[in-house]
């Protein structure tokens, strides 16, 4: 039996705190978590103290000297990088020219700039390293099973006709990561943060690339950062058309994907249903017939799973290439980024047509 694989945390906020470790405990069987790193002991401390009961033996390491640590340390060979989003992928680089495997939060960059740099720093490993490590995307709703099960249905609706796309946010004083600094400081603010998921959404039931896209954007809720709302038309690779509005802060918080075609509708919705919070996937069809079904939330889980089994793998190959779920590959999240960066760059411009950045 090939030993699980060694894994550390890199940071300590939120996110790490009410996801990745209870997450993580639903699959303790499969790993070993040795570490939590953090720039501070204290914040470091926060989030050990809620992993230690799930993982009685996981050490906290802080600063400098802790990063060095766990880079040093050859029995740790996967790292999740959870840290503000200007730093993850030069942290990121780092550990993988040490050998690291690397799973990244998202968005996979600030820009489609730092991504070209990041995709040609990563491929110049293969030249140095004996194998090329592993680095991963996490974009849950590539796991979504919604998505999943609709990118198997959208083939029943025939020719696409429409898309539309309607994200209205409850990011208010009462959302968790409201304050965060770093998400104010973004480039784009909440709409780049936010809105990968729904591209990502999106781009997984159609199947297909964004080409160009014309966008409108606007500030108008002075306590987000600008822009705080878009407003996108958009044109696949397929010829279809659509529209991508979103609203950061809504009083009436939605979020739906329509695919409208020759013979029917397919329609994604965010809601809940027994006390569970995840999607409902209904198809509409033109002689009438119709069926529904509701998925609860469980990509995180899986894509944790996934990156986990990828980097199994990895350890027990000696081969110089690494396998990898396309899914969570970071050329995929930096086409999320591209759609976004393309739409706040055509709203600079006054709703310019943007070609999107093909990766």
């Amino acid at each position: 039996m090939a030993q699980p694989p060694q894994i550390a945390i890199l940071g300590a906020g939120i996110f790490v705190k009410t996801q990745y470790i209870p997450r993580l405990a639903e699959i303790s069987n499969l790993f070993i978590l040795r570490a939590i790193w953090s720039r501070t002991a204290e914040s470091a401390r926060s989030a050990v103290e809620i992993a230690q009961k799930h993982f009685p033996n996981v050490e906290c390491k802080w600063g400098d000297a802790g990063l060095e640590e766990i880079i040093k340390d050859s029995s740790i060979t996967g790292v999740a990088v959870v840290l503000a989003g200007q730093t993850m992928v030069d942290m990121s680089l780092r550990l993988l020219k040490a050998g690291k495997h690397v799973l990244q939060e998202k968005p996979a960059s600030a820009t489609v700039d730092e991504a070209e740099k990041a995709l040609t720093h990563y491929n110049s490993l293969s030249a140095t390293l004996t194998q090329q490590p592993i680095w991963a995307v996490a974009e849950n709703y590539r796991f979504e099973p919604a998505f999943i099960e609709g990118k198997k249905l959208i083939s029943e609706i025939g020719e696409m006709m429409n898309i539309q796309i309607i994200v209205e946010g409850a990011m208010n004083s009462s959302n968790p990561y409201f304050a965060s600094s770093w998400r104010r400081q973004f480039v784009g603010g909440f709409i780049l943060d936010m809105g990968v998921h729904f591209v990502a959404g999106l781009r997984m039931l159609v199947g297909c690339e964004i080409t160009s896209l014309s966008s409108m954007n606007s500030h108008v809720d002075k306590t987000l950062p600008p822009p705080d709302n878009i407003s996108s038309m958009f044109q696949l690779e397929n010829g279809c058309s659509g529209v991508f509005v979103m609203v950061v802060s809504s009083k009436s918080p939605k979020v739906i994907w329509r695919v409208v075609g020759l013979n029917g509708v397919l329609q994604v919705d965010r809601g809940n249903k027994d006390g569970k919070h995840g999607y409902s996937v209904s198809l509409h069809m033109a002689d009438g017939q119709s069926k529904s079904f509701f998925y609860p939330f469980s990509g995180v889980t899986d894509e944790l799973k996934t990156f986990l089994s990828d980097v199994s793998t990895a350890n027990l190959k000696k081969d110089h290439s690494s396998h990898i779920d396309p899914r969570l590959s970071f050329a995929e999240g930096a086409r999320d980024v591209a759609v976004l960066d393309a739409m706040l760059e055509s709203g600079k411009r006054q709703g310019a047509l943007v070609q999107v950045k093909k990766f």
